[in-house]
């Protein structure tokens, strides 16, 4: 099992080789692949740049640049082939392989993320469900019975658990990340609205749902604020 760690400069190193990937462009390859599955399922074989920019959202430069990361340039006049587009892209992320993750907090957010199909279908396993209330321990959901924190080294080692994801109060989120760490996890998602410290060698990426809310509550608050300058303009001009 290999995973991607950053280097200096911001760019992943694949096992592979010593091919740097800036971060950014990492980020944006899921959004490649989530649009070539979408076109795939449509049927199409083939899209160009400017299609397959418009449905990931981004511009066909940046994204002919990003794909040029992976040796991929397409075909002047023809585009991508979208199937060996997905599947290199697929492939770059570690996405050809099953990935065994354990979800650590099973109150409401843990439920959500443990009901959740799209996990199966884009390659992640729920191996395991864990909390530390004695009084969840053993309830179901769906096809998995939440068991003991106490447990966790014994999951992890069992089930080759990859990744974490920690679900919990902001207060127990550092502990359930140092027990992760030590039991041999090495990447964490966290949705706890908490700042976490790992070793260097842990990767961690942060869901904070409150944070994007205020960002949003800024742009609605800007578009609030020019609506009211351009009628105080339009007052003055009367």
């Amino acid at each position: 099992m290999t995973s991607a760690r950053k280097s200096k400069g911001g760019r992943s190193r694949d096992a592979r080789g010593d091919r740097g990937i800036p971060e950014a462009t990492v980020a944006r390859l899921p959004v490649y692949l989530r649009a070539l599955t979408s076109l795939s399922d449509s049927e199409v074989s083939t899209a160009s740049s400017e299609d397959l920019a418009t449905a990931a959202g981004v511009n066909s430069a940046k994204l002919r640049k990003d794909l040029s990361y992976l040796g991929t340039y397409g075909t002047r006049g023809v585009g991508y082939d979208v199937n060996y587009l997905r599947y290199q892209i697929a492939r770059e992320i570690g996405l050809t392989q099953d990935w065994s993750v354990v979800i650590v907090g099973i109150g409401n957010l843990g439920h959500a993320l443990a009901n959740y199909s799209g996990f199966a279908s884009r390659g992640f396993q729920v191996a395991a469900l864990l909390d530390s209330d004695p009084a969840r321990v053993g309830d179901r959901v769906g096809d998995l019975q939440i068991s003991s924190l106490d447990d966790l080294d014994s999951i992890v080692r069992d089930h080759t658990v990859a990744i974490g994801v920690i679900a919990t109060p902001a207060g127990a989120a550092q502990e359930v990340c140092d027990r992760l760490v030590a039991a041999g996890v090495s990447s964490i998602l966290n949705f706890a609205p908490a700042v976490l410290a790992v070793p260097g060698h842990v990767d961690v990426r942060k869901v904070d749902l409150s944070i994007e809310l205020q960002i949003l509550a800024y742009h609605e608050q800007r578009k609030a604020q020019g609506l009211i300058g351009l009628g105080e303009l339009e007052a003055g001009a009367v």
